[in-house]
């Protein structure tokens, strides 16, 4: 039995078998739905997807043969799916959150197109994760990613791509892909060779690997072998006196300027709730002088699809009017890495310290409550540090088409996840926790 691939234009496939839980609520065929269905991704918002499903087929049967764009219809039978990965052919990096903006310039400054490019990640979605959707019983391996990588490569021949990028991939991917495909090649000196009339082999591209941080929470009292904190206290009592004097600080100023604040899941949250925590998220962008990249209605299918996934934190006035809404997802609690992922916040107002609260204590505290292991508040910001978020490491991966700009993107790589590993490391330094609960420094974390 071999891997091969079959490039299709819409999500027929996942009638094809059974398929994996994925490891986060943003690789879920329902949050995926909704995107669809609302129009965040697709031509109009310039993610325009493309799924490559990897199949086994006979080792003799020469009818399975490599499929350009197409349906199920009108494609293979597939009798055995093995893996999807989803790309997005993008003219812009909007939704992203990992910038190569510099290479686009590189490759204007030279008069060539930067764009198309392809991407394949969770859209709109900062968070570490699975990239590809395995079929029950199937193990994420080299051979799977060689036969994507493939698909990849295939559809960035057919419409002109600079090259694909796989974004906030999981360490597990990114180790496998370094294995399974040529990391370090010295594409410089075949070029030197081949531009002198040296004969050379032809030229593989490489996957490039880039290294970045990010903060999570963890529910554990190192102090008391491992055990989750039992409430907020808790948490606060692992930190320094004066971490802790800051924090109660914090919610403390809250409270005085008469905010109250309240969580609500699932269905819980009503149609009201809805519309004041759009308001409210809306906020956030137009204070940039940007649109929403999300829609009402996506956030309408969310609640009628996925109910069991969702916390909604609010802050009240005085009056008891809401005045601040902070929208997390979760894994189920039985989920051995179950972690909470904070995502889309916004104020009608200025308020003193409420920010912190909305998006990191409440969501401490909800963690704590359910049992969770983890809590992701989002990308970037190094006020989440000293809060008790722990440096962490990301991972993106990059194979760039145009051999002449590899050494120089291969180089910026390379230098880019050296700089990221030494800030892991200062901020590291910098963690609010006492002694007994300083997790150890790990670079590859």
């Amino acid at each position: 039995m071999t891997l091969q691939y079959a490039l299709l234009n819409d999500t027929s496939w996942q009638s094809l078998g059974d398929w994996q839980t994925p490891d986060t609520p943003f690789m879920s065929f329902a949050f995926w739905q909704a995107l669809i269905d609302t129009g965040a991704i697709g031509e109009k918002a310039g993610w325009l997807p493309i799924y490559i499903l990897v199949h086994r087929v006979e080792a003799d049967d020469n009818s399975a043969v490599q499929q350009n764009l197409s349906s199920i219809e009108a494609s293979i039978n597939v009798k055995q799916p093995v893996a999807v990965m989803p790309v997005f052919i993008k003219g812009h990096h909007q939704g992203e959150f990992v910038f190569d903006h510099s290479w686009a310039q590189a490759y204007a400054q030279y008069g060539l197109d930067y764009y198309p490019r392809l991407v394949t990640s969770a859209p709109y979605t900062p968070v570490t994760g699975q990239r590809i959707w395995l079929a029950d019983g199937e193990t994420l391996n080299a051979e799977i990613i060689k036969t994507a990588i493939a698909g990849v490569d295939d559809i960035a021949q057919q419409v002109g791509a600079s090259g694909w990028h796989g974004l906030f991939v999981t360490p597990e991917m990114a180790t496998i892909a370094n294995v399974s495909l040529p990391t370090d090649i010295d594409i410089g000196m075949a070029l030197k060779n081949q531009a002198n009339g040296i004969a050379v082999e032809p030229i593989e591209i490489p996957i490039l690997e880039r290294q970045g941080c990010q903060f999570l929470w963890q529910n554990k009292n190192l102090s008391q072998n491992d055990q989750p904190f039992v409430d907020f206290e808790g948490f606060l009592a692992t930190l320094r006196a004066k971490k802790r004097k800051t924090i109660r600080a914090e919610r403390r100023k809250v409270a005085e300027q008469g905010i109250t604040c309240q969580r609500k899941c699932g269905d819980e949250i009503t149609a009201s709730d809805w519309k004041i925590f759009y308001h409210c998220y809306a906020m956030t962008y137009a204070i940039r002088g940007q649109q929403p990249y999300l829609t009402m209605d996506f956030f309408k299918a969310l609640a009628q699809t996925m109910a069991e996934h969702l916390m909604l934190a609010q802050a009240l006035d005085a009056s008891g009017e809401i005045i601040a809404s902070s929208l997390f997802l979760y894994d189920t609690p039985d989920n051995k890495t179950a972690t909470l992922y904070g995502r889309y916040w916004g104020a009608l107002g200025e308020y003193d310290s409420l920010h912190f609260e909305l998006c990191y204590y409440q969501g401490i505290e909800f963690a704590i409550e359910q049992g969770l292991h983890y809590f992701d508040p989002g990308t970037q910001g190094e006020h989440k540090l000293i809060r008790g978020f722990i440096p962490t490491t990301t991972h993106s991966l990059h194979r760039i088409y145009d051999a002449r700009f590899v050494p120089a993107i291969a180089d910026f790589c390379k230098k880019d996840s050296l700089h990221m590993a030494q800030y892991r490391e200062q901020a590291f330094e910098a963690l609010p926790f006492n002694i007994d609960n300083m997790p150890t420094f790990n670079s590859g974390n």
